[in-house]
């Protein structure tokens, strides 16, 4: 498998190369079930904005020595915060009142995978980032056509966004590491996460695999 690092723009394009990348596409199970949930996937959906900025400034501290991470996690944790705020928005407006949720096996699962010795934790962690904004880029891309039209609009306004997140994490993560172990380490993560969104799941989460019930 050969990773790809495009300087693609065009929203269609985006999601072709996102849908080639990935090992599995979302079950339609888990939209139908999506689309029939939208409290759950909306606060869902603004845990994983929150804990993606998180994420951004969590590298940006840890790695203060490396300039072009430093520039483009800073950009993403913009990015991110706007997202959360603009998903409390909709949450407003369709009288979607903030509870706690359990976190998704999806995320704790990847990391667990993440070596501990550097620099090879810094490429897993790169690695993962990539598979995870890839994951949101394409469940945006599989739910838009099915919301309400104001939703369907923004998630797909996403898409630009989510992809080029996707990228930056891709493109940094082969400056840590040569291709072939770039390549390796995506095989065992992307592996990881087919697994994880075709198969059942005890919960609905905005990375959960199908629904049990």
């Amino acid at each position: 498998m050969s990773a790809i690092i495009s300087k693609v723009t065009s929203i269609d394009a985006i999601v072709d190369e996102i849908r080639g990348f990935l090992y599995a596409e979302t079950p339609r199970a888990w939209v139908d079930h999506a689309v029939g949930d939208l409290p759950t996937l909306l606060i869902d959906h603004a845990n994983c904005e929150y804990k993606a900025a998180s994420t951004g400034m969590s590298l940006l501290n840890r790695y203060r020595d490396r300039p072009k991470l430093q520039r483009l996690m800073a950009r993403l944790v913009r990015e991110e915060m706007l997202h959360y705020e603009q998903v409390l928005v909709f949450m407003e407006r369709l009288g979607v009142a903030y509870t706690t949720l359990s976190a998704s096996r999806y995320a704790q699962t990847l990391r667990a995978e993440v070596r501990g010795d550097e620099p090879n934790k810094l490429t897993d962690l790169l690695v993962v980032g990539a598979i995870v904004e890839a994951r949101s880029c394409e469940r945006f891309a599989a739910l838009w056509p099915y919301l309400p039209e104001s939703l369907g609009k923004y998630y797909r306004s996403l898409l630009r966004s989510e992809g080029r997140h996707y990228q930056d994490y891709l493109r940094l993560a082969h400056e840590t590491a040569d291709t072939a172990e770039v390549e390796a380490r995506l095989a065992v993560f992307l592996k990881l996460d087919a697994e994880l969104i075709q198969s059942r799941d005890s919960e609905f989460r905005f990375h959960s695999g199908v629904p049990a019930s």
